[in-house]
């Protein structure tokens, strides 16, 4: 890293660069970043696909409203793109869309439905297992390579992946972003502009306290300007019509996986008292009762997101670099709603900021395990983040959390030391997989039958 009065110069390796969206917005952060510049080595197992965002990362500094100065390359190996790296960007899929299919389609089967099986679950599980492994390597090779560069990941599963980086290298710099608690705040937002006939918060307006793990993560207390939103929120779940059954039809008009009514969230805050921070879909994944069958799914307002769906977008975003440069579909140099680059500014000492992140946990949540990856309010400045102290769980929340932390615990020690029977004693205590033993090692083994190739060194 090097530092002149105008610019701060970095090397940023990027693992998965091959990626067909989230490069895409990190480069476009980077472009109208005035004061970061510098070279960023896209890394991917599919060269090809890292030389193509190579190419766009390059195209996207010659646009209008590009004012920072970037190189990328595309590189053949890992080594070299971590060699001399300030910071490390994670965005993989952790096997290919065949390995997912096999994740939900499996457990189907079964009876069992995940809207998105990509953090808990048998799907999320079993995905959470071949990330693992993978996280492995990259823990290994960044120790080796850059040691005290900052790692940012994004791959799903959230706190598996960061976890196993801090566990096969304790002295590693990681953390986990996700932005989901940004819909949340979103949500209050939106509720403090209608009912207080304001202009809409922007959300960073909108102050939580985060606590819980990835994709389950909890407010005790939100507020804006001093004014308890718990009490807002409680008075718009009162009013007739918020809280009601769904339909299918009703449900499927939205044309839209991804939307949801907030009923999850909305029923959980009426029986819990805390409001569950993070989309319908995930939530409905932690806990029993939601993905009983199809009927309930869509009555509490949202939708499973089927494998073809992926596939369908996984095809579409295939040449998306090339038809972006060449001019096929519309692309304007902005800011997304990420925050990397934001991230990045703080900790090479260019402005502090105060975010949600997925860090080990040093105490920030007293009564879950420490060094178990958990997500809270967190401080960025110079070479640090600071996990704010968020307290402690709520019993009835803890007793919901908690069995999904040593769940992904024992998950990382399974993949470190390929014990397929340890990988399936969390499958099967996972609250949502409702099958006698005998069944649900039946599924596990033909879950993981149909993903062999991407679980090394397991004997299968």
């Amino acid at each position: 890293m090097n530092q002149n009065h105008d610019t701060v110069e970095l090397k940023i390796a990027y693992l998965g660069g091959g990626s067909r969206a989230w490069a895409r917005k990190l480069m476009s952060d980077l472009a109208v970043c005035p004061d970061l510049g510098g070279q960023v080595d896209l890394y991917d197992i599919n060269l090809e696909a890292a030389q193509r965002n190579a190419r766009l990362g390059t195209w996207i500094q010659e646009q209008p409203g590009a004012v920072s100065e970037w190189q990328y390359r595309a590189v053949p190996t890992i080594e070299e793109a971590l060699q001399g790296a300030d910071f490390v960007v994670c965005s993989i899929q952790p096997g290919p869309l065949e390995a997912m299919e096999a994740d939900l389609t499996i457990p189907e089967r079964y009876g069992l439905l995940y809207p998105v099986g990509d953090t808990t679950g048998a799907p999320g599980l079993m995905r959470g297992l071949r990330s693992a492994i993978i996280y492995a390597g990259f823990a290994e090779a960044i120790a080796e390579h850059c040691p005290a560069a900052w790692v940012i990941n994004y791959t799903n599963p959230m706190t598996i992946c960061t976890r196993t980086l801090t566990r096969v290298a304790p002295g590693l710099k990681a953390f986990g972003c996700c932005h989901e608690v940004f819909g949340t705040q979103e949500l209050l937002a939106g509720l403090v502009a209608k009912y207080w006939d304001v202009p809409k918060p922007d959300r960073h307006e909108i102050e939580v306290n985060v606590l819980g793990i990835n994709h389950f993560t909890w407010l005790d207390r939100a507020m804006y300007q001093g004014e308890d939103l718990f009490a807002l929120l409680e008075e718009h779940i009162a009013q007739e019509g918020v809280m009601r059954p769904y339909t299918e039809d009703e449900v499927r008009s939205w044309d839209n996986y991804f939307r949801s009514a907030e009923q999850v969230k909305f029923a959980l805050f009426q029986r819990y008292g805390w409001l569950a921070a993070a989309g319908d879909r995930h939530l409905a994944e932690f806990v029993p009762g939601f993905l009983v069958d199809e009927e309930t799914i869509h009555r509490y307002g949202f939708s499973r997101t089927p494998i073809s769906y992926r596939y369908g977008r996984w095809e579409e975003l295939s040449d998306v670099a090339d038809r972006i440069m060449g001019g096929e579909e519309p692309y304007t140099v902005e800011h997304s709603d990420e925050e990397a680059v934001e991230q990045i500014r703080a900790l090479v000492g260019l402005g502090d900021m105060f975010t949600n992140v997925n860090t080990e946990n040093l105490g920030q949540i007293h009564n879950l395990p420490f060094d178990a990856v958990v997500e809270t309010n967190a401080y960025f400045s110079t070479d640090s983040v600071r996990p704010v102290v968020a307290g402690g769980l709520a019993e009835g929340v803890l007793n919901l959390v908690a069995p999904h932390v040593h769940n992904q615990e024992i998950v990382v020690e399974a993949a470190l030391t390929r014990d397929l029977d340890l990988a399936f004693h969390a499958v099967f205590s996972d609250p949502l997989t409702k099958l006698p033993i005998d069944k649900a090692w039946e599924m596990f083994r033909a879950m993981a039958e149909a993903t062999k190739e991407y679980l090394p060194g397991f004997k299968i």
